[in-house]
């Protein structure tokens, strides 16, 4: 039986003989968890706790398990159950490109047309054995001081170069038309979370020009500033110096223009610093670095990349007859699941709504948000027990109980995607957001898989670091074997002078250590 906090204060006034008998298992388990949620920094936040028995779906813990609660990320676990579920673990997506005009000795006169059609990473992230690669602390969080960034060791351009191979393949060596990005597959959106914010059906290296800062030899010196990927479509204007050893990086990127902008600051010697450029236009980013990659190969294509095409697009109609010369095809969905959910990409999360709106018929996000409901509806989730603006998690709109996360996870349990799911989870000290969130000795190391989420402010009056919300949702498997679903929200928590969110991940990380050695 769980027993609440006031129970145990009517326990604790109990004569000493009674009060020295074993207490049962539950609650030694309560009482543990309690110890730490009701510690004196929490005095102001809201706590909202739930965890049952997979097996049988009862009850081990819960704390005002139907409170609306500020999920943060956590928000992805119902976004990229509805998107598995609308299109599929195993569906891909083609990117195709289209001649408009004939072809004569190697000349097309008239426009080649690239249409996107939902591949969020265009072969960016694909690596050797055909999966999505990523790195725990994702390049897109550079600019947000989630620890050292870190790009993937794969080609942000191999999609385009893989489509222009093929186009020249085709025949053709010299475009006399333009170069057109078809971008019509969905309405264009903004992201519900930090890191690049437009979402359209296009993305190359996810919308950002990463800029890498190595330092200098010694002190002093000009530290070397070079761009992924590398394009005369953006101008930069570097101006960084070598600090000392173990001094904090002070990097700005200041825009200058629409495809312009300056670098200023101090790196430290040692290891190279990453910082990203987010990308406004990226229909007019991909045709430019489409444009490049056909001179690559060859292919003589005289559209200026400097601005972007006036050329009117034909009826959608038209492709159903139209000469295709390329095509690339995406990996699993899952891979895109998989680095969503493993690395809480904010761009990824908040398009899902969008290919979720087109595989039912409709191209906005509101449509998808819409269509997510009722895939939640249907899954068991009750109504009345989530709120969703966006994608992300980082909307204001954005509201659960940790009972409704648990109903996904039993609903999602029940479903064919469910592997593809779990498999997308970070693992706790293994990967992902969770990697660092406990000792590499910890008991619950490779236990625990589940979702991360993180909403900080700056309290300016006081200060102090805020955090809105930190939040951990999934499922682990307890010493004796028991395998358990669980959601832990608190939101509202003053940080002190130098807190941390990341500190507050690992009193979460510490109530599962709790779990592990303490539950059923």
């Amino acid at each position: 039986m769980i027993r609440s906090l006031a129970a145990f204060v009517i326990w604790s006034a109990l004569p000493l003989a009674l009060a020295t008998v074993p207490a049962p298992a539950a609650d030694a388990l309560a009482k543990s968890l309690e110890a730490i949620v009701d510690a004196p920094e929490y005095q102001h936040a809201s706590w909202g706790i739930l965890v049952v028995d997979a097996g049988n779906g009862k009850t081990v813990y819960a704390r005002n398990p139907d409170m609306l609660l500020a999920p943060a990320s956590v928000t992805k676990l119902f976004t990229c159950s509805a998107a598995l579920i609308a299109i599929g673990a195993d569906a891909t997506f083609e990117t195709q490109v289209f001649r408009h005009g004939v072809v004569n000795d190697g000349t097309l006169k008239g426009d080649l047309i690239l249409v996107a059609g939902g591949d969020l990473t265009l072969g960016g992230r694909t690596d050797k054995t055909g999966h999505l690669a990523f790195k725990d602390h994702d390049h897109t969080y550079a600019n947000s001081g989630f620890g050292a960034c870190e790009v993937t060791d794969t080609d942000p351009l191999a999609g385009l170069a893989a489509l222009a191979k093929q186009v020249k393949a085709a025949g053709i060596t010299r475009i006399e038309g333009e170069v057109i990005i078809d971008d019509r597959l969905f309405a264009r959106a903004a992201s519900s979370g930090s890191g690049p914010e437009a979402v359209t059906p296009i993305m190359v290296n996810d919308n950002v020009v990463d800029v890498i800062i190595e330092p200098g030899a010694s002190p002093g010196l000009p530290a070397k500033v070079t761009t992924r990927p590398q394009s005369n479509y953006f101008q930069v204007d570097a101006l960084v110096t070598t600090s000392k050893a173990g001094t904090a990086a002070s990097v700005q990127l200041v825009p200058t223009g629409p495809t312009q902008f300056a670098v200023r600051g101090t790196v430290p010697m040692g290891k190279p610093v990453l910082r990203i450029a987010p990308i406004n236009d990226p229909a007019h980013f991909a045709r430019a670095l489409f444009i490049e990659a056909l001179r690559r190969q060859g292919v003589h294509a005289s559209a200026p990349i400097a601005r972007p095409s006036d050329a009117a697009l034909p009826p959608k109609g038209w492709y159903s007859e139209a000469p295709l010369v390329a095509s690339f095809t995406s990996p699993p969905f899952r891979e895109t699941v998989k680095v969503t959910l493993k690395v809480s990409h904010n761009l990824y999360a908040s398009s899902l709504p969008c290919l979720v709106a087109v595989n039912r018929g409709h191209r906005t996000v509101e449509a998808g948000l819409e269509q997510e409901g009722k895939l939640l509806r249907e899954l068991g989730v009750d109504a009345d027990s989530f709120s969703f603006g966006g994608g992300a998690g980082g909307s204001n709109a954005d509201m659960v109980t940790p009972r409704a996360v648990v109903q996904l996870l039993q609903g999602m349990s029940k479903r064919p995607e469910w592997a593809a799911f779990k498999e997308a989870l970070p693992i706790m000290g293994v990967d992902g957001t969770l990697a660092e969130t406990v000792e590499a000795d910890s008991p619950v190391r490779g236990k625990v898989f589940a979702k991360t989420g993180t909403l900080s402010n700056y309290d300016v009056a006081n200060e102090r670091p805020f955090m809105r919300s930190k939040a951990l949702a999934g499922t682990m498997t307890t010493k004796k074997g028991t395998t358990l679903y669980f959601a832990m929200i608190v939101n509202n928590v003053t940080l002190p002078a130098g807190g941390s969110a990341v500190d507050q991940g690992k009193v979460l990380g510490r109530l599962c250590e709790i779990l592990y050695t303490d539950g059923p």
